[in-house]
């Protein structure tokens, strides 16, 4: 519908009436605007047709709609004060002269002029400005008088106020606890300025501007709405909401959280559903309906409905009393049937013994109880944690004992005793420190004596009196002394320095040879019949054979070590004992270990006794056909890493010498 009526000829009007009508019936499409957005033609024409100020010659509905209004600027928008942009490394074409800042002009540039710009130089290229965007763009926005305000600002004020208000709580307490018993009168004074209101209060107390210094010191002693103070505990008790405290109904402020109730003062839910309980200041009043009595009527209601289904004639509003008797007694029939059930249940399966909870501290090992102590260590607020008690007995004194056993330790014993009288034996009676008298002046004594103890009297008379650094220096002369010989007995055992027995060149006496080997040949017939019958085992040690000749014989000649080689290696010992040709070239290889470039009896016939190569052909009555070629080495064991053998292989000729 055109908003612009103009003449008009009679078949043209008669033609916009029908395209009017065929629109309202519904069998034409609608006007367009100029958006492009249907026009409803059932809207009347002083309606849709604009006025003469506002006609933009098309039909539209604009008129009718309000114009959005600009948007307004963020209130956190302001200019970005000393922010500068990237840097370059380089000039760039088109950037200042002077500075090479590409956001100005040389014309424009505030720096200092260069005696060579930064165009020719190419170094020291300053950064660009930050261009600020359209900030207060608005008419209030330019007239604001608190746009761009920033409110970290005052918490520069909020500290200072803050600070002078401790200052003045610390010089009240002070003044509080510099009044003695006998100047109660001040002490009366100043709860009463604290309890005073308005021009009542004390006017010793009050802001002046007379004194401005009694201003600052008795500030807090003025009239506060809600307050009293108590001299004795310095405790300060509010009656009434604190006036800085944030209201609950302020906590939220939008209008969809939760409804609070001003004629009953309470809030429900939480205003702040998206901080948790334990850290908002109020998550609402809905734990009044589980404190108190409260889940108490719910039972009690729960229960009658209960009852009312199973048919029993029982409502909690009508009668409140039946129902609270009937609730009690199937309370108590549920718990007496309860525990027959469970006497029943332990009488047949057992495990009363861990039903019994153990304690939370001992489950856990923790507690969360605040003690706060003092420098000097004692407790200042709080309770003490007690101390673990032990199994045994504690602080039992007995035998006259003031300390209990295991509070000394000698060190020169190694045992545990009592630190009143120091004695290492349990069941002793206390001396006291007569008793530690006597222990110090025998050690005193048995460290004079030293290793002299076992002389004789008359010895100890006509020797003088030592003192401890002397019998001190003897004792340690002496065990120089016996540490000399123990290391010449090692030395003679293992014949480092002498001629070792059986070694070198020797000169037996044939005819106690003879003797030797008749003795050694009746004494290993001995140890044969030993033996037992049944179960083929020696008899135990008898020394009245270990020495051959009597238990005092226990020197062995040369010529009893020769006999005693001879029987052995003529004994089955020997590996070579009863040896027979086979037929071939070689015979058996036998693996020898070597000790020191010196060849050894095979394991395990004997890994002490050492000979040389004259005697390794002699023993083995063969030829040596090859020489000491090395094979594997035989590190399998730790004690073979020790001795350092290695295990090396000799081919032994079975054929006997022609020669």
């Amino acid at each position: 519908m055109s908003s612009a009526v103009g003449k008009v000829s009679r078949e043209e009007f008669r033609r916009q009436k029908d395209l009017d009508a065929a629109r309202k019936a519904g069998t034409a499409p609608a006007e367009l605007d100029a958006e492009g957005k249907p026009i409803n033609p059932h809207i009347p024409q002083y309606i849709s047709q604009a006025p003469w100020y506002l006609d933009t010659g098309k039909p539209s509905l604009s008129h009718q709609r309000k114009n959005e209004a600009p948007k307004a600027s963020d209130i956190d928008k302001w200019y970005e004060r000393g922010r500068k942009g990237p840097a370059a490394t380089k000039y760039r074409k088109g950037a200042c002269e002077n500075c090479g800042a590409m956001t100005h002009k040389r014309q424009d540039c505030l720096e200092r002029p260069r005696k060579k710009g930064a165009k020719y130089t190419g170094r020291d290229i300053a950064a660009d400005e930050f261009v600020q965007g359209d900030v207060a763009d608005g008419y209030d926005a330019k007239r604001d008088r608190w746009n761009g305000y920033d409110a970290s600002q005052y918490k520069k004020v909020y500290d200072e106020f803050a600070a002078v208000e401790a200052a003045r709580q610390r010089l009240r307490e002070q003044e509080i606890d510099s009044q003695t018993t006998t100047d109660l009168a001040a002490v009366r004074k100043v709860a009463k300025a604290g309890k005073g209101e308005g021009e009542q209060a004390d006017p010793d107390f009050g802001s002046s501007d007379e004194d401005e210094d009694d201003e600052e010191k008795y500030a807090d002693a003025a009239d506060q709405v809600g307050q009293k103070l108590d001299t004795k505990t310095r405790i300060t008790v509010r009656n009434l909401r604190i006036r800085e405290d944030t209201a609950k109904y302020l906590i939220n402020l939008d209008p969809e959280s939760a409804y609070y109730d001003p004629k009953t003062r309470s809030m429900r839910d939480a205003p702040r559903k998206d901080i948790p309980p334990e850290d908002s200041k109020f998550a609402g009043d809905n734990f009044f309906r589980f404190s108190g009595d409260a889940p108490d009527v719910q039972k009690l209601q729960l229960f009658a409905w209960q009852a009312a289904a199973r048919g029993n004639d029982l409502h909690f509003n009508a009668n409140p009393t039946q129902g609270e008797i009937l609730h009690k007694q199937f309370q108590e029939k549920k718990e007496e049937l309860r525990d027959t059930q469970k006497v029943g249940i332990l009488a047949k399966y057992g495990g009363e013994q861990y039903l019994e909870k153990a304690p939370k501290e001992l489950l856990q090992g923790q507690t969360e109880e605040y003690v706060e102590y003092s420098r000097t260590g004692q407790v200042v607020k709080g309770r003490e944690r007690v101390l673990a008690k032990s199994k045994y007995m504690e602080d039992v004194f007995i035998n006259n004992h003031t300390s209990v056993w295991g509070s000394w330790y000698d060190l020169s014993t190694g045992s545990w005793g009592y630190a009143c009288c120091r004695s290492t034996l349990h069941v002793s009676y206390c001396a006291g420190k007569a008793a530690i008298e006597a222990a110090q002046s025998s050690n005193a004594q048995s460290m004079l004596a030293g290793p002299s103890s076992s002389t004789s009297d008359a010895t100890a008379i006509a020797t003088p009196t030592k003192s401890l650094v002397e019998s001190h220096q003897e004792r340690l002369e002496s065990e120089e002394k016996s540490k000399e010989r123990a290391s010449d007995t090692v030395r003679k055992g293992l014949g480092v320095g002498k001629r070792t027995l059986g070694e070198g060149e020797l000169n037996l006496d044939e005819s106690k040879l003879a003797e030797a080997l008749a003795e050694e040949r009746k004494r290993k017939a001995l140890n044969d019949d030993d033996l037992d019958d049944d179960r083929g085992r020696k008899k135990k040690y008898n020394s009245a054979y270990s020495g051959g000749k009597g238990t005092d014989n226990v020197e062995v000649t040369e010529e009893e070590l020769e006999a005693y080689r001879k029987i052995r290696i003529a004994g089955t010992e020997d590996p070579m004992f009863n040896y027979k040709d086979r037929g071939g070239d070689y015979g058996n290889i036998w693996g020898i270990w070597r000790r020191n470039d010196k060849p050894t009896l095979p394991l395990p016939f004997s890994t002490s006794l050492s000979i040389d190569l004259t005697a390794m052909e002699r023993y083995c009555s063969g030829r040596l056909y090859s020489s000491m070629s090395p094979g594997s080495n035989c590190l399998d064991s730790d004690s073979a890493k020790e001795d350092r053998r290695e295990l090396v292989w000799v081919q032994v000729c079975s054929e006997e010498s022609e020669a």
